[in-house]
């Protein structure tokens, strides 16, 4: 099988004909796994396959291009393969591809996260997979999630006790996934919530899915005392509820399990909240699945991985992919 890396970002299968967040021209068939920046296409007016939700949620950031929309675990057939998405568990509507062709079976993760975010379609896999290829961004023994129930115990308790203290709640998370599972956590306290406006235009996509997102507006500085506050990290370093001087504020991402981030942010609260799955569950899915060899994409550390996957008998190789830390 002929995985090759293309360009910053994409993967692709060139005996296939076929792309994976690929953002150039020479492939038939290009597949966008979820609609964060650094997976969608760089042409905004290409043409690509994706989910219904994906492809909203990429109209709101500025895709204007020909999309083909595939359902979930609804085989698509090409001249060469059959292609089948699956939920990925990482933000709503992002997708797993799996292909299948004399060649061999891939499948390709994108960003995933298993056990999934609630604020998702859930996580699924195929039964055979000759080929694994997946993101490996919390790739040390270090990172090792709580429960999504624990995770949100944290976040509402944090609110409440906030408000309770008469102080405005503050949490930082990525404006796209992040920022309406945090929501969605909060939503049981029916406490308004006010959001960023670059992550207010993608909350109508999670409500039409289902995804309760409680009581919520667009960031208002002059009325945000006193609701629960959502934003990114720069923003709030931009001005965003500088206004407010009673807060206090949670960073909610993986990173928040380094101990590094205490120096490197002022913060109150850190929620190792993230849309990725941790070091242990990786290593898990790799015995499960038992790949004729396991690729590995975006990882601080490839021989950390490896070490782990030589000692189940699991063949593995790096590809080098620029990491992004969307989480």
């Amino acid at each position: 099988m002929n995985i090759t890396k293309a360009g910053y970002h994409g993967i692709l299968l060139p005996n296939l004909n076929i792309g994976f967040d690929y953002s150039g021209t020479d492939t038939q068939h290009t597949f966008i796994s979820h609609a964060h920046a650094d997976h969608m296409p760089r042409n905004r007016k290409s043409s690509v396959y994706c989910t219904s939700n994906t492809l909203k949620l990429m109209r709101r950031r500025g895709y204007k291009g020909e999309a083909t929309v595939l359902d979930f675990e609804e085989p698509f057939e090409t001249e060469n393969a059959r292609i089948t998405l699956y939920p990925a568990g990482h933000i709503l509507g992002s997708a797993m591809v799996y292909v299948e062709s004399e060649e061999g079976s891939v499948l390709y993760t994108g960003d995933y996260r298993t056990p999934p975010s609630p604020a998702t379609e859930g996580f699924a896999i195929p039964h055979q997979v000759d080929h694994f290829i997946t993101e490996a961004t919390f790739s040390l023994p270090i990172y090792r999630w709580d429960s999504h129930e624990e995770l949100g115990n944290e976040i509402r308790e944090f609110a409440q006790k906030t408000l309770a203290d008469n102080y405005t709640p503050v949490f930082l998370a990525y404006n796209l996934g992040k920022a309406q599972e945090v929501m969605h956590f909060l939503s049981p306290l029916n406490h308004p919530v006010q959001i960023h406006g670059a992550g207010y235009k993608m909350c109508d996509v999670y409500e039409e899915a289902g995804i309760d997102l409680g009581t919520y507006a667009t960031y208002n500085r002059g009325t945000c005392a006193g609701n629960i506050l959502i934003t990114t990290n720069s923003a709030l370093n931009n001005g965003f509820a500088s206004n407010v001087k009673k807060k206090r504020i949670a960073y909610c991402s993986g990173w928040a399990s380094r101990e590094a981030t205490r120096s490197q942010l002022t913060v109150h609260k850190l929620i190792p909240l993230s849309d990725h799955l941790d070091f242990f569950e990786l290593i898990r899915l790799c015995e499960r699945l038992e790949p004729q060899k396991v690729h590995i994409t975006h990882t601080p550390n490839a021989d950390v991985v490896q070490h782990y996957l030589d000692t189940r008998n699991i063949n593995s190789r790096f590809l080098d992919l620029e990491s992004e830390e969307d989480d």
